[in-house]
C-alpha cells in the first residue's frame, strides 16, 4: 500500500528569501513577503503520474492539505488514517509533530512505500516517526494476534475508522490523540516501509528524494507493478536554519531511511566543495568577474563559488541568498523573488549561479527565489553559470539539472550551457530537466 504525507508549509520560505521554512516566525514573515508554498502542486504532479498508470487507486493518507486534498484532486481515493487536531485541522498550517505522528500512522496502518512530500526538515520529522515506530516491540490489545495485524480490534484502527466515516469532533479530536501513539504501533517483527521524498522544500541536501515530484510517482507506480523495489538505506541530513542565515552550514545526520533507488531518478547527497578546490574556485570566480558588464543587475545566488565572486567584487553578500548587485554595489541583499522582480524591471539583469556538488542541481535546490517568473523576467539569455571544473568531472557525465516547477521554461533551458570553469575558459555541458527525463 502506497501512503503519503503533505507538509502544507513547506518551501514557503525559498521564494521569500528566507532559506528555508522551519518555525511559524519564518513561515508568516514569508507569507508577508507574498511568497507561497507550491507544495501542493509539486504532491499533484507526483500523484498524476501515479494515477496515469494506476487508476483508481487506494492511497493510505493524512486528512484535509496533509494528503487526503491533494490524492482527491488526482483522481485517488484517499484513505484518511491520521488527522492534525482541531487548532490545524482543514489548515494550511501544521507542526513538524504532525508529520511524525502522520508517518507513524501510515507505518501502522500498513503501508510500505510512503512519499513524503517536503524538504530536508520534514523528512527529517518522517525519519522520527519511523524510528518511533520501529522501537515498539508489540502493540497490545483486544485482537487475537496481540495486535500484530492493526485490525479493527484495535484503538488505533477504531479512530481511523472514525476519522474515515467522518465522526466528526469526537473522531477527529481521537485521532490526533491517537496520531503520537500511532508513530509507535508497527505490528512486532513488520518491516519498517520505504519512504521517498519528493522534492518541495527549500534545502534538500539528503539523498532520500526523488529528483522531481514526477519521477517520485512513476518510482511509486514501479514499487506497485513490481510488488516493490531495490532500496538503499541513506542519510536523512538537516540544517540548523539560524545559524545557515549566518553562513554556519553544518548538515546533521537524523536518522537513516530505506528508499527505493532508480538510477537517474533518485538524487544523490549534496557534496561541498573540497579546501583543496579553493583555488578552482577562485579562478572560475574571476573568469566570471572578468565578464560583468556595467550596468547589468547581476543577481547573485548561494554556494561557495557565487560567494568567492562576491568577495572579488568587494561586495558583503547573503550568505545563502540571492544578492542584487549593480556595478560593484549591493542593491539588495537576500532578495526575496517579489524584490529581484521589481530590480529586474529596471534594467537588464542576468542570474549568477553555481552547479550542486554530486546531486547537479542548477536551479530549485536552494534558490528558489530565481523563480520561473524571475528567469522569464529575465529575457531569453537569464543564466550566467560558474563552477570549478572538477564539479563537472565528478558527475561522471550525468546532465545538469533544472527543475523551476515550470514545464515549458525548464524545456528552454535544456540543451547546454556554457559554464565558466577559470580565467579565459569555459565548458560546454549538457542541461536537461527531470520532468524531461523519461520515467
Amino acid at each position: 500500500m502506497i501512503g503519503l504525507v503533505v507538509n502544507p508549509v513547506a518551501g514557503v520560505g525559498g521564494p521569500a528569501g528566507l532559506a528555508g521554512s522551519d518555525g511559524a516566525d519564518v513561515q508568516h514573515l514569508a507569507l508577508a513577503r507574498g511568497a507561497r508554498s507550491r507544495v501542493q502542486e509539486r504532491a499533484a504532479l507526483a500523484l498524476t503520474e501515479l494515477a496515469a498508470r494506476h487508476p483508481g487507486l487506494v492511497v493510505a493518507t493524512a486528512d484535509g492539505a496533509m494528503g487526503a486534498d491533494a490524492v482527491r484532486a488526482a483522481g485517488l481515493v484517499p484513505r484518511v488514517v491520521w488527522a492534525p487536531g482541531r487548532a490545524t485541522a482543514g489548515a494550511d498550517t501544521t507542526a513538524a509533530a504532525d508529520t511524525t505522528a502522520a508517518v507513524g500512522a501510515l507505518a501502522a496502518a500498513g503501508a510500505d512505500l510512503i512519499l513524503v512530500v517536503g524538504g530536508d526538515g520534514t523528512l527529517r520529522d518522517a525519519c522520527a516517526g519511523l524510528d518511533a515506530a520501529a522501537s515498539f516491540d508489540s502493540m497490545q490489545d483486544d485482537t487475537p494476534d496481540a495486535g500484530r495485524s492493526a485490525g479493527e480490534g484495535s484503538d488505533i484502527w477504531r479512530v481511523v475508522l472514525q476519522v474515515e466515516s467522518g465522526a466528526g469532533e469526537a473522531g477527529a479530536a481521537g485521532a490526533a490523540a491517537a496520531g503520537a501513539a500511532a508513530a509507535g504501533a508497527v505490528a512486532a517483527g513488520a518491516v519498517v516501509p520505504a519512504v521517498l521524498g519528493v522534492p518541495a522544500g527549500v534545502k534538500m541536501y539528503s539523498p532520500v528524494f526523488a529528483v522531481s515530484p514526477r519521477a517520485a510517482g512513476a518510482i511509486a507506480a514501479d514499487w506497485i507493478d513490481r510488488d516493490g523495489l531495490p532500496t538503499d538505506d541513506r542519510e536523512v541530513l538537516d540544517i540548523d536554519e539560524a545559524a545557515m542565515r549566518q553562513a554556519r552550514v553544518d548538515p546533521t545526520l537524523y536518522g537513516m531511511l530505506r528508499v527505493p533507488y532508480r538510477a537517474g531518478r533518485t538524487q544523490a547527497r549534496k557534496a561541498a566543495t573540497p579546501v583543496t578546490e579553493a583555488a578552482a574556485v577562485e579562478a572560475a570566480a574571476r573568469g566570471a568577474v572578468a565578464r560583468m558588464l556595467p550596468g547589468v543587475r547581476y543577481l547573485l545566488g548561494p554556494g561557495g563559488t557565487t560567494a568567492e565572486i562576491a568577495r572579488q567584487l568587494g561586495v558583503e553578500g547573503s550568505p545563502l541568498g540571492v544578492d542584487v548587485v549593480l556595478d560593484g554595489a549591493v542593491r539588495v541583499r537576500g532578495a526575496s523573488e517579489q524584490e529581484l522582480l521589481a530590480q529586474i524591471a529596471q534594467g537588464p539583469a542576468q542570474a549568477v549561479i553555481t552547479v550542486i556538488g554530486g546531486q547537479g542541481f542548477l536551479l530549485g535546490r536552494g534558490n528558489q527565489q530565481l523563480s520561473a517568473a524571475v528567469l522569464r523576467a529575465i529575457g531569453p539569455d537569464p543564466l550566467l553559470v560558474v563552477a570549478p571544473e572538477q564539479k563537472l568531472i565528478d558527475l561522471h557525465g550525468r546532465p545538469l539539472l533544472v527543475d523551476t516547477g515550470d514545464p515549458d521554461l525548464d524545456a528552454r533551458l535544456a540543451g547546454h550551457v556554457r559554464i565558466i570553469t577559470g580565467v579565459g575558459t569555459r565548458s560546454l555541458y549538457a542541461v536537461t530537466a527531470p520532468e524531461l527525463t523519461p520515467a
